[in-house]
């Protein structure tokens, strides 16, 4: 039980001290709305067309919401050695490492589901098949959120972490079929796609959604959890040999 008191009050001080600020909000959830607008508006389609643009808009969300909890919290707590204080607490280093991200998941989900509320006033979101809209957003959440923890510990200040997430999400938004299906990218870059998370998510929300997937949905939820497994593992082995050892 003290493990569960000791997970909940690291969340639930993160949640107080990071995750509801105005610079994460407006950079996690209004500048991807904002991006997505202008492409909506760009691209001349028409209202009842926006559905088609909700599997990107909400990957966009959470993509961005999480990655940039995690280059705050996790970055500045190791520069103002509030980290090492956390070490100290009665509780498993995974779990506490758990507990360091799950704010950054819940965040990710509430991001997710801002521009559906939106998109639900003006299109029918009826023929949405939810079962598999839900798991998504929660894996692509899960995956994002170990993604900017596997970049939060391999830099030492906040603005590194938010510019080398950079480097993965703009490409990632191109590459893993979001707004452009992957059939049509070159054919030097398709093996690239399919080495991004957020690719096999993507396949899932378009399915969900509109019924686009290239792949089974058991499959996409498989290798979004192997690539969380993965991610998680090493940001663990690699805060271990950086700040701990």
């Amino acid at each position: 039980m003290k493990y569960w008191i000791a997970f909940w009050n690291i969340l639930a001080k993160d949640m107080r001290t990071y995750y509801l600020k105005p610079p994460n909000v407006s950079w996690g959830l209004i500048f991807p709305l904002a991006w997505t607008t202008m492409f909506f508006i760009k691209s001349g389609a028409g209202l009842e067309s926006i559905i088609t643009l909700i599997p990107g808009v909400v990957a966009v969300s959470i993509l961005f919401g999480t990655t940039s909890m995690l280059a705050v919290t996790v970055t500045f707590e190791k520069k103002n050695r509030s980290f090492e204080r956390l070490l100290l607490a009665p509780i498993p280093f995974e779990l506490l490492m758990l507990a360091k991200t799950s704010g950054a998941i819940l965040f990710g989900v509430a991001n997710a589901f801002v521009p559906v509320v939106i998109a639900a006033f003006l299109a029918d979101l009826s023929a949405v098949a939810w079962r598999v809209f839900v798991p998504a957003v929660i894996m692509i959440a899960v995956a994002s959120t170990f993604l900017g923890l596997f970049i939060a510990v391999a830099v030492s200040e906040v603005f590194e972490a938010q510019t080398f997430s950079n480097f993965f999400r703009f490409p990632m938004i191109f590459l893993c079929g979001l707004f452009f299906p992957i059939e049509k990218l070159p054919v030097f870059l398709k093996p690239l796609s399919y080495a991004l998370p957020l690719t096999y998510g993507a396949d899932m929300l378009h399915g969900a959604v509109h019924g686009g997937h290239t792949m089974p949905f058991a499959l996409d939820l498989a290798l979004l959890t192997a690539f969380c497994v993965f991610l998680f593992v090493a940001s663990l082995w690699n805060i271990k040999r950086r700040w701990i050892s």
